[in-house]
């Protein structure tokens, strides 16, 4: 598939590499020569502002992909086939969406001045897919459906491809343990805690955990891989090793043995990625060191990443992790509520606008996390439960990619997290139907 453009840009580039591997399993090949457009015989977009070929499919083309830098965008959504698009043009697509998906996938509203939330992040109300209430839908891999289709009709030999769904389970290691491997002065504290709230059941199992009486209530590892094998699952966990704790960074200290064992267990099961302490988010010499520190425990090269409070800035935070040789992040939602903060969910790679550049960082979406069911949207298990249906059904109807996360806090048998595992459980057994 060709495709005719008067100026092939880096941003035209992208996003025909990102849409033709999704449309026909390869990228597009952009050309700017009208003869050349004009002798090939087979399937071929007209990307411009007027009409080259009778066999043509042409898009009209905005101005976003031709510019540079990010300027504020006029956005007026419409609806089409039920759901939202922008940037709306005439041709034989109702709109321009290579230009809506560049704008969408690259994150630009994020460049442009914006509130922050109270931790510091790009506040999701701020985003389009939030006011215009498309947020969780993955709109851009609906948007290529819709297109495939118009393709089709328009060249009937046309193959397009379509990749197979897939389900993509991870996990956050923030605290491996409530009550186990703990300074004592943080399990004196925890105590007098307590005591002050009043929570005498906490302070009787602190103790009977502390003196293996009882297993630790966030210690689900033997009950996670036990999962994994009954229904053949491929996790990633993502393992916080701060230097020192502090209000964010609770997890025990990488220098116990007990997490040090830990560590080595999950990395020869499965893969395992660094989970950046929110201290490293204020001095990149810490987060160097964490990376360091934790590929030597592992006993191997630390090249996948997920930011703790999914807390990052772009382009700042992707720079930062290319420069320590992470290839992969799957930081790319909010820790705010759950959806598609780049309205996609396929692995794409990170392009960088004010370089003007794709980089070679591949960003896994992640559209639930549980922690914002129960902290952010209150939402109960039973509710969580439909909310991660409504993921499951509208990513396998694009065969997309599926990527969760969860907490081994959530699926132990702390009570305040009562019926989180057994909803898990009962979720996983959905994606093997």
């Amino acid at each position: 598939m060709i495709v005719f453009s008067h100026t092939i840009t880096p941003r035209l580039r992208y996003i025909l590499d990102f849409i033709g591997k999704q449309t026909i399993g390869r990228p597009f090949q952009g050309v700017n020569d009208i003869g050349t457009f004009r002798q090939h015989t087979g399937p071929k977009i007209n990307y411009s502002k007027e009409r080259i070929a009778d066999s043509e499919f042409r898009i009209q083309n905005t101005e976003l992909l031709f510019e540079k830098g990010c300027n504020e965008q006029t956005i007026k959504c419409f609806e089409i086939n039920n759901y939202k698009a922008f940037f709306k043009t005439e041709g034989d697509f109702p709109f321009d969406i290579f230009a809506a998906s560049f704008y969408l996938m690259s994150r630009y509203e994020e460049y442009l001045p914006h509130k922050k939330d109270i931790y510091g992040r790009y506040a999701h109300e701020n985003s389009l897919a939030f006011k215009e209430n498309f947020l969780h839908f993955p709109l851009i891999n609906i948007w290529i459906e819709d297109f495939k289709n118009c393709l089709q009709l328009k060249f009937p030999t046309l193959t397009t491809h379509h990749s197979p769904f897939t389900f993509l389970p991870t996990y956050d290691i923030d605290e491996a343990y409530s009550y186990k491997y703990k300074q004592w002065w943080r399990t004196i504290g925890g105590a007098i805690r307590s005591v002050v709230k009043g929570e005498w059941q906490m302070i009787g199992e602190r103790w009977r955990v502390v003196f293996g009486k009882q297993k630790d209530p966030f210690d689900s590892f033997d009950w996670m891989h036990q999962l994994h094998q009954q229904f053949d699952l491929r996790p990633i966990y993502f393992f916080l090793i701060a230097g020192k704790t502090g209000k964010y960074d609770k997890n025990i200290s990488p220098s116990k043995r007990s997490m040090k064992h830990l560590i080595r267990e999950h990395s020869d099961r499965y893969s395992i990625g660094i989970h950046p302490s929110w201290q490293s988010g204020d001095d990149p010499g810490k987060l160097k060191l964490e990376i360091l520190k934790l590929g030597h425990i592992a006993g191997k090269q630390i090249s996948s990443s997920r930011q703790h409070y999914i807390r990052f800035t772009l382009p700042q935070t992707y720079r930062q992790l290319i420069d320590l040789g992470i290839e992969s992040d799957f930081s790319m939602g909010y820790g705010s509520i759950n959806g598609f903060r780049a309205s996609v969910t396929s692995p794409f790679f990170w392009y960088d606008l004010e370089k003007e550049e794709q980089k070679k960082l591949l960003l896994y979406p992640f559209c639930f996390m549980e922690a914002n069911s129960f902290y952010e949207q209150k939402y109960s298990t039973q509710k969580a439960f439909e909310e991660l249906k409504h993921y499951f059904d509208i990513v396998r109807s694009v065969n997309g990619t599926l990527t969760t996360i969860w907490h081994n806090s959530f699926l132990g048998k702390a009570k305040k997290f009562k019926g989180w595992r057994e909803i898990y459980e009962q979720f996983i057994s959905l994606t093997k139907q």
